[in-house]
């Protein structure tokens, strides 16, 4: 078995206004990281372009009017003071929610054992009805409910280690008791939720808030503390991986002092819960990380896990 890696040229074509730390040259970096000898054994897939269907598994219809009404033929429009869109946007976006629904399809047929999307704009802080935080739509979330609705899957997980606190994903799994959500982040730090009180409508999130400054020590002691038991708990068929790499000591958006080789790390405990439970059946995507040589080096360490475990 093998690991897919989806991308596709057109989330190259998403841009935001010069100085905006979500840049296009942050898939450039991944590209040519994964690009070694080392990773000559993915198997490279072009992300297809979602359907209205796939992005209405998670957000409202209006929502998905309002993106498409807001994609600007030149230039750049704002949808916050931290979400543009400029004539690109609206096609990368849709490839970013395709890579997502094919990553799924690829893994629980069987063709794949795990794959990385390496996909832009990012989609955790999205919500039902809100872009927002450099994301349109989530992603991850789609996923998961493509995998429940369309596979007849019953119970999936979302872990997800980004900085910053995934609360698009949280708001759109809230009322699913099927979709266990765990995320670690920073805190205080935007957006301002994820609180450990925060548990979702069927006890089905787990939140798990880091001080500034917390090392990769601190990282795994909580991850192995709160995390692990409750996915153990939880038996996820499928396991989502919300990759952000932005809790890396060098980024320069945040305060948490992790390296490549703690997401190496997190991979393999994510892979591990997968073994035990989903036939090894891993789904991640890309979301932040905004220092560019630490995260090509983070995106290589944590591929790298993934087709380690994928040819096992």
């Amino acid at each position: 078995m093998t690991t897919a890696l989806f991308s596709h040229p057109d989330c190259l074509e998403h841009t935001n206004p010069p100085g905006h730390p979500e840049q296009v040259a942050r898939l450039r970096v991944i590209d040519k990281a994964l690009a070694a000898p080392a990773f000559d054994a993915l198997d490279r897939r072009s992300a297809p372009l979602c359907k209205d269907a796939d992005i209405l598994l998670a957000h409202p219809a209006q929502h998905l009017a309002l993106i498409r009404t807001a994609s600007p033929d030149q230039g750049y429009r704002a949808l916050d003071p931290d979400t543009h869109m400029s004539p690109g946007t609206l096609n990368a976006a849709f490839r970013a929610v395709g890579a997502n629904v094919a990553a799924v399809d690829a893994v629980l047929s069987g063709k794949a054992t795990n794959a990385f999307c390496a996909i832009r704009p990012p989609g955790h802080h999205a919500e039902k009805s809100r872009a927002m935080g450099f994301c349109l739509f989530g992603n991850i979330a789609i996923a998961a409910k493509h995998a429940l609705e369309r596979h007849g899957l019953k119970r999936v997980a979302i872990v997800d280690f980004d900085v910053h606190h995934g609360n698009g994903t949280q708001d759109l799994i809230w009322d699913d008791g099927r979709i266990l959500f765990v995320s670690t982040h920073q805190m205080p730090l935007y957006p301002g939720s994820g609180s450990a009180d925060e548990r979702g409508a069927h006890d089905n999130v787990v939140n798990i808030p880091l001080k500034p400054g917390t090392d990769g020590a601190g990282f795994r002691a909580a991850f192995t503390e709160r995390a692990l038991p409750a996915l153990t708990a939880h038996e996820p068929e499928l396991l989502l991986i919300s990759a952000g790499f932005d809790a890396h000591r060098a980024d320069p958006l945040a305060n948490l002092d992790l390296t490549e080789d703690d997401f190496a790390w997190v991979a393999g405990q994510v892979c591990d819960i997968a073994d035990a439970f989903a036939n090894s059946r891993v789904v991640s995507t890309l979301e932040g990380g905004y220092d560019l040589d630490a995260l090509a080096a983070s995106v290589a360490a944590h591929v790298r896990v993934l087709m380690e475990r994928g040819n096992g």
